[in-house]
Protein backbone atom coordinates (compact mmCIF):
# COMPACT_ATOMS: atom_id res chain seq x y z
CA UNK A 1 0.00 0.00 0.00
CA UNK A 2 1.33 3.45 -0.93
CA UNK A 3 1.83 5.72 2.06
CA UNK A 4 -0.29 8.87 2.25
CA UNK A 5 2.79 10.86 3.33
CA UNK A 6 6.41 9.74 3.32
CA UNK A 7 9.30 11.86 4.58
CA UNK A 8 12.87 10.67 4.03
CA UNK A 9 15.76 12.59 5.57
CA UNK A 10 13.70 15.78 5.67
CA UNK A 11 15.72 18.69 7.05
CA UNK A 12 14.76 22.35 7.34
CA UNK A 13 17.26 25.05 8.21
CA UNK A 14 16.57 28.71 8.88
CA UNK A 15 20.04 30.22 8.67
CA UNK A 16 22.11 28.43 11.31
CA UNK A 17 19.04 27.05 13.07
CA UNK A 18 18.06 23.44 12.28
CA UNK A 19 14.30 23.40 12.82
CA UNK A 20 13.76 19.86 11.49
CA UNK A 21 16.67 17.43 11.58
CA UNK A 22 16.78 14.47 9.15
CA UNK A 23 13.25 13.25 9.86
CA UNK A 24 12.04 9.91 8.47
CA UNK A 25 8.31 9.35 8.74
CA UNK A 26 5.60 7.25 7.09
CA UNK A 27 1.90 8.09 7.51
CA UNK A 28 -0.46 5.43 6.21
CA UNK A 29 -3.55 6.16 4.17
CA UNK A 30 -6.68 6.58 6.30
CA UNK A 31 -4.82 7.24 9.55
CA UNK A 32 -5.46 9.91 12.15
CA UNK A 33 -1.84 10.81 12.79
CA UNK A 34 -0.70 13.27 15.48
CA UNK A 35 2.59 15.13 15.63
CA UNK A 36 3.12 15.93 19.29
CA UNK A 37 5.75 17.91 21.10
CA UNK A 38 6.56 21.11 23.00
CA UNK A 39 6.66 24.54 21.37
CA UNK A 40 9.62 24.90 19.04
CA UNK A 41 10.15 21.16 18.53
CA UNK A 42 9.67 21.32 14.73
CA UNK A 43 6.21 19.80 14.41
CA UNK A 44 4.55 22.84 12.77
CA UNK A 45 7.51 23.33 10.43
CA UNK A 46 7.17 19.69 9.37
CA UNK A 47 3.45 20.18 8.73
CA UNK A 48 4.13 23.35 6.73
CA UNK A 49 6.57 21.42 4.53
CA UNK A 50 3.92 18.77 3.86
CA UNK A 51 1.48 21.59 3.02
CA UNK A 52 3.96 23.33 0.71
CA UNK A 53 4.08 26.49 2.83
CA UNK A 54 7.79 25.82 3.50
CA UNK A 55 10.22 23.84 1.38
CA UNK A 56 12.73 21.30 2.73
CA UNK A 57 16.41 22.20 2.76
CA UNK A 58 17.21 18.52 2.21
CA UNK A 59 15.38 15.24 1.80
CA UNK A 60 12.44 13.69 -0.02
CA UNK A 61 8.76 14.43 0.57
CA UNK A 62 6.18 12.22 -1.13
CA UNK A 63 2.37 12.23 -1.05
CA UNK A 64 0.84 8.99 -2.33
CA UNK A 65 4.15 8.13 -3.99
CA UNK A 66 4.61 11.41 -5.85
CA UNK A 67 7.55 13.66 -5.01
CA UNK A 68 6.07 17.05 -4.03
CA UNK A 69 8.89 18.69 -2.06
CA UNK A 70 9.26 21.57 -4.52
CA UNK A 71 5.60 21.96 -5.55
CA UNK A 72 3.45 24.92 -4.39
CA UNK A 73 0.46 24.25 -2.09
CA UNK A 74 -2.12 24.38 -4.90
CA UNK A 75 -0.32 21.55 -6.73
CA UNK A 76 -0.56 19.17 -3.76
CA UNK A 77 -3.61 17.01 -2.85
CA UNK A 78 -3.75 18.49 0.66
CA UNK A 79 -5.59 21.21 2.53
CA UNK A 80 -4.78 22.89 5.84
CA UNK A 81 -6.85 24.05 8.82
CA UNK A 82 -5.15 26.56 11.11
CA UNK A 83 -5.75 27.64 14.69
CA UNK A 84 -6.89 31.02 13.38
CA UNK A 85 -10.00 30.26 11.37
CA UNK A 86 -9.16 32.88 8.69
CA UNK A 87 -12.80 33.16 7.60
CA UNK A 88 -13.92 36.06 5.43
CA UNK A 89 -15.95 38.27 7.82
CA UNK A 90 -18.08 39.83 5.04
CA UNK A 91 -19.15 36.43 3.63
CA UNK A 92 -21.76 34.10 5.04
CA UNK A 93 -21.03 30.46 5.86
CA UNK A 94 -22.07 29.11 2.46
CA UNK A 95 -19.92 31.57 0.53
CA UNK A 96 -16.93 31.02 2.85
CA UNK A 97 -17.06 27.28 2.25
CA UNK A 98 -17.64 27.64 -1.51
CA UNK A 99 -14.86 30.19 -1.96
CA UNK A 100 -12.09 27.72 -2.81
CA UNK A 101 -14.24 25.97 -5.39
CA UNK A 102 -15.14 29.28 -7.04
CA UNK A 103 -11.41 30.14 -7.24
CA UNK A 104 -10.90 26.85 -9.09
CA UNK A 105 -13.48 27.88 -11.67
CA UNK A 106 -16.35 25.69 -10.45
CA UNK A 107 -19.64 27.32 -11.45
CA UNK A 108 -21.63 29.02 -8.73
CA UNK A 109 -24.45 26.49 -8.56
CA UNK A 110 -22.17 23.44 -8.30
CA UNK A 111 -19.90 25.19 -5.80
CA UNK A 112 -22.84 26.04 -3.55
CA UNK A 113 -24.23 22.51 -3.79
CA UNK A 114 -20.90 20.98 -2.77
CA UNK A 115 -20.49 23.60 -0.03
CA UNK A 116 -23.92 22.72 1.36
CA UNK A 117 -22.87 19.05 1.54
CA UNK A 118 -19.69 19.97 3.43
CA UNK A 119 -21.65 22.18 5.82
CA UNK A 120 -24.01 19.30 6.52
CA UNK A 121 -21.01 17.01 7.12
CA UNK A 122 -19.76 19.27 9.94
CA UNK A 123 -23.30 19.54 11.36
CA UNK A 124 -23.94 23.20 10.57
CA UNK A 125 -26.97 22.73 8.30
CA UNK A 126 -29.34 25.68 8.76
CA UNK A 127 -26.53 28.17 9.43
CA UNK A 128 -25.57 28.80 5.80
CA UNK A 129 -26.60 32.48 5.85
CA UNK A 130 -24.85 33.42 9.09
CA UNK A 131 -21.73 35.57 9.16
CA UNK A 132 -18.69 34.43 11.19
CA UNK A 133 -19.35 37.16 13.78
CA UNK A 134 -22.72 35.55 14.53
CA UNK A 135 -21.13 32.19 15.42
CA UNK A 136 -19.30 30.70 18.38
CA UNK A 137 -15.64 29.71 18.21
CA UNK A 138 -16.56 26.05 17.84
CA UNK A 139 -18.97 26.82 14.99
CA UNK A 140 -16.35 28.94 13.22
CA UNK A 141 -13.89 26.07 13.49
CA UNK A 142 -16.44 23.77 11.85
CA UNK A 143 -16.81 26.27 9.00
CA UNK A 144 -13.02 26.24 8.55
CA UNK A 145 -13.13 22.43 8.46
CA UNK A 146 -15.93 22.43 5.89
CA UNK A 147 -13.98 24.85 3.72
CA UNK A 148 -10.94 22.55 3.83
CA UNK A 149 -12.94 19.38 3.19
CA UNK A 150 -15.06 20.72 0.32
CA UNK A 151 -12.04 20.43 -2.00
CA UNK A 152 -11.83 16.70 -1.21
CA UNK A 153 -8.15 16.63 -0.20
CA UNK A 154 -6.38 13.28 0.01
CA UNK A 155 -4.66 14.49 3.19
CA UNK A 156 -6.07 17.03 5.66
CA UNK A 157 -3.47 18.93 7.69
CA UNK A 158 -4.52 20.48 11.00
CA UNK A 159 -2.22 22.92 12.82
CA UNK A 160 -3.40 23.12 16.46
CA UNK A 161 -6.96 23.82 15.22
CA UNK A 162 -8.54 23.53 18.68
CA UNK A 163 -6.07 25.71 20.56
CA UNK A 164 -8.34 28.77 20.67
CA UNK A 165 -11.34 26.91 22.12
CA UNK A 166 -12.26 26.54 25.77
CA UNK A 167 -11.94 23.11 27.41
CA UNK A 168 -15.52 21.94 26.93
CA UNK A 169 -15.65 22.99 23.26
CA UNK A 170 -12.22 21.51 22.66
CA UNK A 171 -13.31 18.14 24.00
CA UNK A 172 -16.47 18.29 21.91
CA UNK A 173 -14.50 19.09 18.77
CA UNK A 174 -12.05 16.25 19.45
CA UNK A 175 -14.95 13.84 19.09
CA UNK A 176 -16.19 15.62 15.97
CA UNK A 177 -12.78 15.50 14.28
CA UNK A 178 -12.43 11.79 14.99
CA UNK A 179 -15.96 11.17 13.66
CA UNK A 180 -15.22 13.12 10.49
CA UNK A 181 -11.96 11.30 9.88
CA UNK A 182 -13.55 7.89 10.30
CA UNK A 183 -16.54 8.83 8.14
CA UNK A 184 -14.40 10.21 5.30
CA UNK A 185 -11.51 7.75 5.53
CA UNK A 186 -9.11 10.59 4.70
CA UNK A 187 -5.68 10.82 6.33
CA UNK A 188 -5.63 13.53 9.01
CA UNK A 189 -2.25 14.88 10.14
CA UNK A 190 -2.80 16.78 13.36
CA UNK A 191 -0.21 19.00 15.09
CA UNK A 192 -0.66 19.59 18.81
CA UNK A 193 1.25 20.17 22.03
CA UNK A 194 -1.68 18.75 24.04
CA UNK A 195 -0.93 15.16 25.09
CA UNK A 196 -4.56 14.35 25.92
CA UNK A 197 -5.69 15.52 22.49
CA UNK A 198 -3.16 13.29 20.78
CA UNK A 199 -3.98 10.25 22.92
CA UNK A 200 -7.74 10.75 22.52
CA UNK A 201 -7.96 11.07 18.74
CA UNK A 202 -4.95 9.46 17.10
CA UNK A 203 -4.28 6.08 15.55
CA UNK A 204 -0.56 6.82 15.71
CA UNK A 205 1.57 9.53 17.31
CA UNK A 206 5.03 10.92 16.54
CA UNK A 207 6.66 12.56 19.56
CA UNK A 208 9.11 15.29 18.56
CA UNK A 209 11.75 17.32 20.37
CA UNK A 210 14.49 19.62 19.04
CA UNK A 211 13.65 18.86 15.43
CA UNK A 212 13.84 15.08 15.78
CA UNK A 213 11.28 12.32 16.09
CA UNK A 214 11.89 10.42 19.32
CA UNK A 215 9.17 7.78 19.01
CA UNK A 216 6.34 6.77 16.69
CA UNK A 217 3.63 4.40 17.88
CA UNK A 218 0.03 3.91 18.90
CA UNK A 219 -1.25 5.96 21.85
CA UNK A 220 -1.02 2.85 24.02
CA UNK A 221 2.57 2.11 22.96
CA UNK A 222 3.66 5.70 23.55
CA UNK A 223 2.03 5.86 27.00
CA UNK A 224 2.81 2.35 28.26
CA UNK A 225 6.28 1.91 26.75
CA UNK A 226 7.94 5.31 26.24
CA UNK A 227 11.21 5.10 24.32
CA UNK A 228 13.14 7.39 26.64
CA UNK A 229 12.97 9.73 29.60
CA UNK A 230 11.68 12.71 27.59
CA UNK A 231 8.75 10.78 26.11
CA UNK A 232 7.85 9.26 29.50
CA UNK A 233 7.80 12.69 31.14
CA UNK A 234 6.07 14.53 28.27
CA UNK A 235 3.22 12.06 27.70
CA UNK A 236 0.93 12.37 30.69
CA UNK A 237 2.31 12.55 34.22
CA UNK A 238 4.92 10.21 35.61
CA UNK A 239 7.33 9.75 38.49
CA UNK A 240 10.91 9.12 37.36
CA UNK A 241 12.73 7.19 40.09
CA UNK A 242 16.45 7.49 39.40
CA UNK A 243 18.63 4.43 39.63
CA UNK A 244 21.11 2.12 37.90
CA UNK A 245 20.72 -1.21 36.15
CA UNK A 246 21.78 -4.05 38.46
CA UNK A 247 20.87 -6.89 36.13
CA UNK A 248 18.37 -7.65 33.35
CA UNK A 249 15.43 -7.65 35.78
CA UNK A 250 16.52 -5.30 38.59
CA UNK A 251 17.11 -1.58 39.00
CA UNK A 252 18.76 -0.25 42.15
CA UNK A 253 17.17 3.08 43.09
CA UNK A 254 19.05 6.09 44.43
CA UNK A 255 18.11 5.18 48.03
CA UNK A 256 19.33 1.60 47.64
CA UNK A 257 15.89 0.03 47.17
CA UNK A 258 15.73 -2.64 44.48
CA UNK A 259 12.92 -2.63 41.94
CA UNK A 260 11.98 -5.54 39.71
CA UNK A 261 11.90 -4.07 36.20
CA UNK A 262 13.13 -5.52 32.91
CA UNK A 263 15.88 -3.73 31.01
CA UNK A 264 18.22 -4.69 28.20
CA UNK A 265 20.69 -1.93 29.10
CA UNK A 266 24.22 -2.76 30.34
CA UNK A 267 24.79 -3.27 34.08
CA UNK A 268 25.64 0.04 35.76
CA UNK A 269 23.75 2.20 33.24
CA UNK A 270 21.99 5.21 34.78
CA UNK A 271 18.25 4.90 34.13
CA UNK A 272 14.92 5.97 35.59
CA UNK A 273 11.98 3.81 36.57
CA UNK A 274 8.78 5.41 35.27
CA UNK A 275 5.84 5.00 37.65
CA UNK A 276 2.58 6.68 36.56
CA UNK A 277 0.65 8.37 39.43
CA UNK A 278 -2.47 6.29 38.72
CA UNK A 279 -0.40 3.07 38.85
CA UNK A 280 1.00 3.88 42.28
CA UNK A 281 -0.84 3.16 45.53
CA UNK A 282 -0.55 4.80 48.91
CA UNK A 283 -1.02 3.16 52.30
CA UNK A 284 -0.04 3.50 55.94
CA UNK A 285 3.53 2.23 56.24
CA UNK A 286 2.63 -0.83 58.30
CA UNK A 287 -0.02 -1.93 55.78
CA UNK A 288 2.43 -2.81 52.98
CA UNK A 289 4.01 -6.26 52.98
CA UNK A 290 5.74 -8.29 50.27
CA UNK A 291 5.23 -5.61 47.63
CA UNK A 292 7.68 -3.29 45.86
CA UNK A 293 7.48 -0.01 47.76
CA UNK A 294 9.25 3.14 48.92
CA UNK A 295 8.56 5.06 52.12
CA UNK A 296 7.95 8.74 52.60
CA UNK A 297 5.82 11.45 54.21
CA UNK A 298 2.73 13.12 52.73
CA UNK A 299 3.68 16.68 51.83
CA UNK A 300 0.36 17.90 50.37
CA UNK A 301 -2.99 16.66 49.10
CA UNK A 302 -4.73 18.09 46.01
CA UNK A 303 -8.48 17.48 45.76
CA UNK A 304 -9.69 17.10 42.16
CA UNK A 305 -13.27 15.98 42.78
CA UNK A 306 -13.01 12.57 41.16
CA UNK A 307 -9.58 11.91 42.67
CA UNK A 308 -6.99 13.02 45.21
CA UNK A 309 -3.37 13.56 44.24
CA UNK A 310 -0.92 12.92 47.08
CA UNK A 311 2.50 14.49 46.84
CA UNK A 312 4.79 12.33 48.95
CA UNK A 313 8.27 13.43 49.99
CA UNK A 314 10.83 10.65 49.87
CA UNK A 315 14.40 10.99 51.12
CA UNK A 316 15.65 11.93 47.65
CA UNK A 317 12.67 13.15 45.60
CA UNK A 318 8.91 13.76 45.51
CA UNK A 319 6.41 11.24 44.16
CA UNK A 320 2.81 11.84 43.09
CA UNK A 321 0.08 9.27 43.64
CA UNK A 322 -3.41 9.60 42.14
CA UNK A 323 -6.11 7.81 44.12
CA UNK A 324 -9.69 7.65 42.84
CA UNK A 325 -12.17 9.35 45.15
CA UNK A 326 -14.26 6.31 46.02
CA UNK A 327 -16.39 5.61 49.13
CA UNK A 328 -14.37 4.10 51.95
CA UNK A 329 -10.97 5.05 50.52
CA UNK A 330 -8.41 5.70 53.25
CA UNK A 331 -7.37 9.34 53.56
CA UNK A 332 -3.83 10.45 54.38
CA UNK A 333 -3.17 13.86 55.86
CA UNK A 334 -0.05 16.00 55.32
CA UNK A 335 2.71 14.84 57.63
CA UNK A 336 1.55 11.21 57.72
CA UNK A 337 4.21 8.53 57.11
CA UNK A 338 3.16 6.35 54.17
CA UNK A 339 4.40 3.71 51.79
CA UNK A 340 4.08 3.99 48.02
CA UNK A 341 3.64 0.59 46.39
CA UNK A 342 2.82 -0.78 42.98
CA UNK A 343 1.93 -4.01 41.28
CA UNK A 344 4.51 -6.00 39.28
CA UNK A 345 4.54 -4.73 35.70
CA UNK A 346 3.38 -1.23 36.65
CA UNK A 347 6.80 0.33 36.01
CA UNK A 348 8.86 0.85 32.87
CA UNK A 349 12.60 1.53 32.62
CA UNK A 350 13.69 4.54 30.53
CA UNK A 351 17.04 6.11 29.74
CA UNK A 352 18.34 9.24 28.05
CA UNK A 353 18.76 7.62 24.63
Amino acid sequence: MTAAVELTGITKRFGDVVAVDAVDLVIDDGQFFAMLGPSGCGKTTTLRMIAGLDFPTEGSLKIFGDEVGTLPPNKRPVNTVFQSYALFPHMNVLDNVAFGLRMQGVNKGDARAKAAQAIDLVRLAGMETRKPSQMSGGQQQRVALARALVNEPKVLLLDEPLGALDLKLRQEMQGELKRLQQELGVSFVFVTHDQEEALTMSDRIAVMDQGRILQVGSPEEIYEHPANRFVADFIGQTNLLEGTVEDSSTVCLANGARVQASSDRPVGTAVAVSLRPERAHIAATEAVEDRPSVEGVVDRVTYLGNARVYTVRLDWMEVEVREENRPGAALHEPGAPVSIWWDPGAVWVVGDE
